[in-house]
């Protein structure tokens, strides 16, 4: 794509378009100013992502605006309108249901939803599950008995002139045999809106109020229709959990992920009680910060919905006064977008991007477990390296240390695109002084292939697991580990494909190459590369921290008098790790040690 001219390019707000080489549009940007902006797609690095937009570009033309919210709403209504491929995209497994009332009706309808929004209804929600919302309309028709039934039904009991059973069983107010004045029906409708919206202390007092006054005219039976119709108001919202100790409104955004894919948890207070869920998997095909994704998400879930008086996130978005002003405009009045850190707010926030963990985990595990879907990535991953055959054994080595001390490494290994945790070895660096990441590598598979050799030579019943040399070896680093571990394979005669895996998951390192290769953003193969090398980091920084944990714990138990070998191990066997070290109160070391050393080891653990 030719590089536009600087001088051209206006230096303001507004909203930029790539376009390809048909015209589609690619990619959708704003910016405080176009010029800066624009200018540094050229000319200098980019981020593998970045630069497949780039190449993928035929032009690029912008859209000036008076300020920054007005570019971030122009920048809203153009990825809205173009889709492009390019820009982070929130993908929904399921469309998640809505309760919603029909308002441009004669007599609204309540219903649950789902899909595209349509006018003249209102919605509440999403929640996490239909039957949840079922379940709830169901406990609040006898309080508020509007009608549920399709148009179809309604008019077809209209004709008849006789009400269906959810009449007879109090669940609908009968408007379609004029059972019901306009007026009571509005206030029906209007009363179930305000509890779904959270303004339940309201509904309780008037029905509470209606009881009494029941009671005192000695209307025993409404009173206690009354009474029953409390009771489903108190279960309905005992399906709302309690979060706040105030009646606080706002919503709250946690996110959980990596550099691919990251799983957005949206949770909507309402009063102090949640009445709503919603979340997602977002495809990260665009280089962003937490902050910048938040961005994204704000304006995919406000640019129809109106946004809460407050809105709490897990990283501020730059430019977080912009998108407080997108915001304060979409609803109408000020709101406030902040991070929380201490209180109930924060916990909350813990609790949501452990859920969000949960879903991302999840949604890898779905993808690891389809056999169709490991096909094509293996598939994918012998096109991308021009490979023999389909790596149907990966091994996966990493390295973790701390400050010179410690130095571990891992080995993983995936079978069919399956870990194969059986077999997965740790490797505690027994010739490499200080840090050194490039010998320690060198050391590892020296190691590993050395043993391959020998259990290869030996006869059939005797062999061990690793008697199989693997499809395809990876290391974690660039040029320089791939460089020690192909002298390995060498020294030792092997032909096994090795590559090295950079800290940008879409550059490879193949020998004999200077360049890596870069695997395009939708290959199955990426995700594979992605599941092997964070397993190999994980298991490698478990270890590590195991290692390091035992090693302090040998520090200050050697420093206790009346601590020896033998008392050391029966700690370790009752407690198993520094951290319940710490938790355990003096009478429960004394279960284990004499009372007096209890006493001096509790000193020693607590400094």
């Amino acid at each position: 794509m030719r590089r536009p001219v600087t001088a051209e390019i206006p230096d303001g707000p507004g909203a930029y378009l790539f376009r390809d080489s048909v015209g589609r549009v690619v990619y959708v940007g704003k910016a405080k100013s176009l010029r800066k902006r624009v200018v540094g797609y050229f000319g200098r690095e980019l981020h593998p992502r970045t630069q497949a937009m780039v190449d993928a570009a035929e032009s690029v033309e912008w859209i000036v605006t008076a300020n920054e919210v007005e570019a971030l709403m122009l920048e809203y209504s153009l990825i809205k309108e173009h889709r492009p491929r390019f820009n982070v995209k929130l993908r929904d497994d399921k469309s998640y249901p809505y309760l919603a009332i029909t308002r441009s009706d004669e007599w609204p309808r309540a219903r649950v939803m789902r899909g595209k929004r349509r006018k003249g209804t209102e919605y509440f929600g999403p929640y996490a599950h239909t039957y949840a919302i079922r379940k709830t309309l169901d406990l609040l028709l006898r309080t508020f008995p509007v009608r549920t039934c399709s148009d179809a039904m309604f008019r077809r009991q209209s004709a008849q002139g006789r009400p269906c059973l959810l009449f007879h069983i109090e669940k609908c107010s009968g408007p379609c045999v004029g059972e019901v004045e306009p007026k009571e029906y509005a206030e029906m409708v209007d009363g179930l809106a305000a509890f779904l919206r959270g303004e339940t202390d309201a509904v309780v007092d008037d029905l509470t109020r209606k009881m009494a006054a029941a009671a005192e005219r000695l209307e025993f039976e409404l009173a206690a229709r009354y009474r029953d119709r409390l009771a489903d108001i108190e279960r309905a919202l005992e399906r709302q959990e309690v979060v706040t100790d105030r009646p606080e409104d706002f919503d709250l955004i946690a996110v959980a992920g990596d550099d691919l894919e990251t799983a957005v948890q949206a949770l909507f207070v309402r009063r102090g009680r949640v009445v709503g869920r919603w979340g997602t998997i977002v495809d990260r095909v665009e280089e962003m910060s937490t902050g910048e994704l938040i961005g994204a998400v704000l304006r995919e879930r406000y640019g129809e919905e109106r946004p809460p008086r407050e809105v709490l996130v897990a990283d501020l978005p730059p430019d977080a006064e912009t998108w407080v002003e997108w915001l304060s405009e979409r609803r109408g009045a000020r709101v406030s977008l902040r991070v929380p850190r201490r209180g109930a707010k924060r916990r909350l926030m813990e609790t949501a991007t452990a859920n969000a963990q949960e879903e991302f985990s999840r949604h890898r595990l779905r993808r690891q477990t389809d056999h169709n879907a490991r096909a094509r990535a293996l598939r994918s991953l012998q096109e991308t390296l021009g490979l023999p055959a389909a790596p149907l054994r990966i091994e996966a080595y990493d390295i973790s240390t701390l400050q010179g001390t410690n130095t571990v490494a891992s080995m993983v290994v995936m079978e069919d695109g399956l870990p194969r945790r059986s077999e997965y070895r740790r490797f505690r660096i027994r010739t490499v002084p200080g840090q050194d990441d490039f010998a320690a590598m060198e050391e590892v598979l020296h190691r590993r292939f050395e043993a391959y050799l020998r259990d290869r030579e030996a006869p059939v019943g005797d062999r061990r697991r690793f008697a199989y040399p693997p499809s395809l070896v990876v290391v974690d680093g660039g040029a320089g580990q791939l460089g020690r571990a192909v002298a390995v394979l060498d020294r030792l005669g092997l032909d096994i494909p090795v590559i090295g895996l950079a800290k940008r998951l879409e550059e490879v390192y193949l020998p004999d190459q200077p360049e890596p290769l870069r695997i395009p953003r939708d290959a199955e193969a990426l995700y594979l590369l992605q599941q092997v090398r964070d397993e190999a980091h994980r298991f490698a920084v478990a270890y590590h921290r195991t290692l390091r944990s035992k090693r302090m714990i040998d520090s200050i138990l050697d420093e206790v008098p009346g601590v020896g070998p033998a008392r050391k191990r029966a700690l370790l066997r009752r407690f198993g790790s520094l951290r319940r070290l710490r938790e355990a109160d003096p009478e429960e070391l004394a279960e284990v040690v004499p009372a007096r050393v209890a006493q001096d080891l509790y000193a020693a653990l607590h400094g």
